[in-house]
This record gives structure tokens, C-alpha cells and sequence, in this order.
């Protein structure tokens, strides 16, 4: 599904189930996975990026990659009103309402990671940007 439509259906994949599938070692395979590169619908992407943890998101069992989180945290930030941006107790709602049910400091962590500053960083910056 992510080769169709995108970041959103990535699915969990550890190397350790990739090196117990070809029975090789892990190691192995994250050497071979490292530098290189696939073509695909979303562009040209590397072999590293198939690789994330998977999340509990409820009491059913179900799970999503932790890249697809992350995902959807930018994409939720990034259509938030710049004057009022969302704090990450809001982003928390946002995603149980999706179904994704994460602690406030995974919000935190995935936010950072991806270079995303805290909410009251983002309204002084759109401040200060609208004062230029």
C-alpha cells in the first residue's frame, strides 16, 4: 500500500524478520540495506526507509510504522494555523481520533526527530515572520 499511496500505509518491517525470512543475519542486512537506493512511486527512496518499528495503536492488536506516525504528526502540524499553532496534547487528540493512540511524549520525540519545533516556537516564529 505505501508504494500506492504513500507514507501514511507504511507498515512495520524489522531487519531482524527480513534476516529470519532469508536466514541471514541481521547485520547483514542492514550493511546490504545501507546506501542503497529504490526507485518508487514516491520517489527515489533509501532501502533504510522500509525499516521502522512497529506501534500499538489499541486494545485490538493493530499496529502501525513508526515512520507513518511521524508522518502524520508533520502533516497534522503543517496544516495548522500559523497564528494558533497545535500543542502536543492537541496532536495526541488529533491522532486518537484516527485511531493512532500515542503518549504526549512519543508526539514530543517523533516532533523533534523530524526537526519540528515545540508549538510556542512555531507562533513566535510566524510572528515574527508576519512582522517582516
Amino acid at each position: 500500500e505505501f508504494l500506492e499511496k504513500g507514507p501514511n500505509y507504511l507498515q512495520p518491517m524489522v531487519l531482524r524478520d527480513v534476516a529470519e525470512a532469508v536466514e541471514m543475519h541481521e547485520s547483514t542486512i542492514s550493511r546490504v540495506t545501507t546506501g542503497s537506493l529504490m526507485e518508487t512511486p514516491q520517489g527515489t527512496l533509501e532501502l533504510k526507509a522500509f525499516f521502522s518499528v512497529s506501534l500499538q495503536l489499541n486494545d485490538d492488536n493493530s499496529s502501525q510504522s513508526s515512520a507513518a506516525v511521524k508522518f502524520k504528526i508533520k502533516q497534522i502540524i503543517e496544516n495548522e494555523k500559523p497564528q494558533n499553532p497545535i500543542s502536543d496534547d492537541e496532536i495526541v487528540e488529533t491522532l486518537k481520533t484516527t485511531g493512532i493512540n500515542v503518549a504526549r511524549r512519543t508526539v514530543a520525540k517523533y516532533r523533534k526527530i523530524q526537526n519540528i519545533p515545540a508549538s510556542f516556537m512555531r507562533k513566535r516564529q510566524s510572528t515574527l515572520a508576519g512582522r517582516l
